[in-house]
């Protein structure tokens, strides 16, 4: 098959030139400065461009997305459940689902409700790139990257336990509650095969706010994949329509899933536990009394629990998926 023309690549490439350049200036005391500034615009350029250029070729790729190309470009669709903990676990669900709602709606990303504690978010952000200072704590260094929104959530999968004193509790004892996430991309329908024949429809009322529309006719949406067993929902939308489409964008998601899945695990167990989270495993501890979020992956902490909690996640973020990454290219690279 004849390679598809990229309107971006030459682009691309010129600016990893100037990149090299000036990096080559980082030596010389007088012109350090001005190629520091110099090399983070470029790769803020180069950033964006490669993002336009996945992009394109998804757009041009008619058997679908590969894997690259959907964590590149991806929407972000997030399901938060209640844990251990009986109803503390379900305020620490919404409380989490109020937290990334914030920061996205801080990032001017687009916010849709999909379901009781399930939201797609929509959009690119800059993220700040992080390092590990000689004292082992996380610093910016003054570069950003323009990221999908998938890239961006990505590796807050799994389990987030929060400890803190319940507003039912009249003792003031500490409860140890959590809450799971599940991040998974919005992917194109060529991505996924899904078989009419295997899907289970039914069709009920909606329940909760939304209108007379919402309430009084069948438009909300139960989908069942019967080959895994995958049940999906969907009733925010008046229309039946729209509400078997979001179905059928959330079991296409979650079927991509299942298949990165089972491709990381053939890579070995050593590898895989960092780049898919462990998802049945505790990722972060949010510590009340301390006003001490911990994400046990990179050994982290930050001591601003409650401006985190209201939405001040790039740090955090940033941590989070710049040193995963690291690690596993440190552990793809090294030899068996």
């Amino acid at each position: 098959m004849d390679q598809i023309f990229n309107p971006y690549q030459a682009q691309i490439d010129q600016l990893t030139e100037e990149i090299v350049a000036n990096q080559q200036l980082l030596s010389d005391p007088e012109l350090a400065a001005l190629a520091s500034e110099e090399i983070e615009r470029l790769n803020s350029e180069k950033a964006a461009l490669e993002l336009a250029s996945a992009d394109f070729q998804s757009s041009q790729n008619k058997d679908g997305q590969d894997s690259e190309q959907i964590t590149q470009t991806a929407n972000a669709i997030i399901e938060i459940r209640g844990g251990a903990g009986g109803d503390e676990a379900k305020i620490w669900a919404n409380d989490l689902m109020r937290m990334y709602t914030r920061y996205a709606e801080s990032k001017n990303l687009k916010v849709e409700l999909i379901d009781e504690l399930v939201f797609k978010i929509k959009g690119r952000v800059e993220l700040p790139i992080v390092e590990i200072d000689d004292e082992g704590k996380v610093k910016t260094t003054g570069n950003h990257e323009l990221i999908s929104a998938y890239k961006l959530f990505r590796y807050d999968s799994g389990v987030h336990r929060v400890q803190r004193v319940p507003s039912t509790e009249a003792a003031g004892r500490i409860h140890t509650s959590t809450a799971s996430v599940a991040v998974l991309p919005e992917v194109t329908a060529t991505a996924v095969d899904i078989r009419d024949e295997d899907l289970e429809w039914s069709f009920m009322r909606a329940g909760g706010a939304g209108g007379q529309s919402v309430n009084k006719t069948s438009s909300a949406v139960r989908l069942v994949h019967k080959p895994s067993g995958i049940v999906v929902n969907s009733r925010t939308e008046r229309k039946q329509a729209q509400n078997r489409q979001i179905a059928l964008e959330l079991l296409r998601a979650q079927l991509w899933q299942i298949e990165e899945d089972k491709k990381e695990a053939t890579i070995g167990a050593a590898r895989s536990n960092i780049g898919r989270n462990m998802r049945a495993e505790k990722i972060k501890t949010y510590n009340f009394p301390q006003s001490r979020v911990t994400d046990h992956r990179i050994h982290q902490s930050w001591h601003n629990l409650f401006d985190i909690l209201e939405g001040d996640l790039d740090l955090v973020l940033a941590s989070t998926k710049n040193l995963i990454e690291k690690e596993n290219s440190e552990q793809l690279q090294s030899p068996e």
